[in-house]
């Protein structure tokens, strides 16, 4: 949350005072897919995403009539270091969330997206006059957040319970992904 939504919060209140009396300024905020849906085990990630996405989102709202112009980026698995970074599985968790998350990350990374097409994104925002509030990023991140949309809150909770088998087949077939459990 420090970093995710509190850093970017600090970031814009210390430029807004002189876009809104240039009346002209552009803020991009970098969230991810996980600030437009949660899956288990990435609660922390996702509340974190989901707060920049609101504030953002709100923020748009407010200083438009300062022509200051928000954007979101929503990137989906990008190939970053953050991959690098993973603790330990814990052996024997009667939660089967993280392997699975882990397994969903290996298996989009076969294909790896270079976080230059973030990059190259958010330059051509910063040179763009559109109002357009967000902007998925990546090969995955349109179809995550559709498959998303597509089912309902209980839905999307009961999923969360399938044996890993159940899992992979439904990750085969819904975004064409060959997962490794």
């Amino acid at each position: 949350m420090e970093t995710n939504y509190s850093g970017a919060l600090r970031c814009i209140m210390a430029v807004l005072p002189a876009m809104r009396n240039r009346r002209s300024g552009r803020i991009v905020n970098v969230s991810s897919v996980a600030g437009r849906f949660a899956a288990a085990p990435q609660a922390a990630y996702a509340a974190s995403k989901w707060a920049l996405e609101a504030m953002s989102e709100c923020l748009a709202q407010e200083v438009k009539a300062f022509n200051i112009r928000v954007a979101i980026v929503e990137p989906g698995v990008i190939a970053t270091a953050i991959f690098g970074k993973d603790k330990p599985l814990v052996l024997n968790s009667p939660y089967p969330h993280t392997r699975r998350l882990r397994a969903l990350f290996a298996a989009s990374l076969k294909k790896p997206v270079s976080p230059y097409v973030v990059g190259d994104l958010i330059r051509q925002i910063a040179e763009t006059e559109s109002w357009q509030l967000r902007y998925p990023v990546g090969p995955d991140a349109v179809q995550f957040l559709e498959m998303r949309a597509s089912f309902s809150d209980e839905e999307w909770v009961t999923r969360g319970a399938q044996s890993d088998q159940e899992w992979a087949v439904r990750v085969k077939r819904e975004i064409g992904l060959d997962v490794k459990i």
